[in-house]
């Protein structure tokens, strides 16, 4: 199967989802050409001892839209990795009833053997917090 075939099979249910969306309360919301767009709510378990949110979480959520994204540029039996993150935080996430963050990634240029993608995440008021660069290796699976 495709990549963005596989990409739709985790969108509409036919894949579960990776144990790591239901861990951090991660949906994907949209895939397309090139790119991918998941939704969360962090909860107090993500809470830094300052009430805000750490900051892991956030270059996670990235890291998996860049991944995707690539992913559904990919032919069958191929597999991408992380190869380079650069992430910028720009606001502080707080606890407490911050609600909903989105997160969205897009290729910038795929080639044969590296893509790179660019993310961005926008707490639910639509600011930009964190935005991200990414480049990942392109491999055949054996």
């Amino acid at each position: 199967m495709s990549g963005a075939q596989f990409v739709q099979a985790l969108l509409d249910g036919t894949f579960p989802e990776p144990p790591f969306a239901a861990l951090v309360g991660a949906r994907l919301v949209s895939v397309g050409d090139g790119e991918a767009v998941l939704r969360c709510v962090p909860d107090e378990s993500f809470y830094s001892p300052i009430g805000m949110v750490h900051g892991g979480l956030l270059c996670t959520l990235l890291d998996t839209m860049a991944g995707l994204a690539v992913h559904s540029l990919l032919p069958a039996r191929t597999a991408s990795s992380t190869i380079e993150i650069k992430v910028s935080f720009l606001r502080p996430l707080r606890g407490g009833g911050g609600g909903e963050l989105e997160a969205r990634g897009r290729v910038v240029k795929f080639g044969r053997s590296v893509a790179f993608a660019d993310c961005e995440a926008r707490a639910e008021a639509g600011e930009l917090v964190g935005a991200a660069s990414t480049s990942l290796l392109i491999a055949p699976m054996s």
